[in-house]
């Protein structure tokens, strides 16, 4: 796939981006070299390659997944202008 100079001037329109007609040109040669480098990575033999989540093999931190208030209701409403039994209180709005 290559791109040429309307896409690139669509696509920098659709980023909200003023190109030039020299930064358009500059930008369709970029855009070609990346275009070509992920087609190369395409011809890569990856069968029987586990997927990673990573490069360096890990074991990710698990804890138990139980539910609490947090213990910090105090704080939470410590700056709130007014407050009753840890709730925030408001001016009513509906009559």
């Amino acid at each position: 796939m290559s791109v040429d100079l309307a896409t690139v001037k669509r696509v920098a329109h659709l980023a909200r981006i003023a190109v030039s007609e020299e930064e358009a040109q500059r930008m369709m040669g970029e855009l070609n070299g990346i275009l070509g480098f992920v087609e190369q990575l395409g011809e890569v033999d990856v069968s029987g390659v586990e997927p990673m989540t990573s490069v360096m093999p890990m074991a990710m931190k698990e804890r138990d997944d139980v539910v609490t208030d947090g213990s910090k209701a105090d704080d939470v409403v410590a700056n709130a202008p007014v407050s009753d039994r840890n709730f925030f209180l408001v001016p009513k709005v509906v009559e």
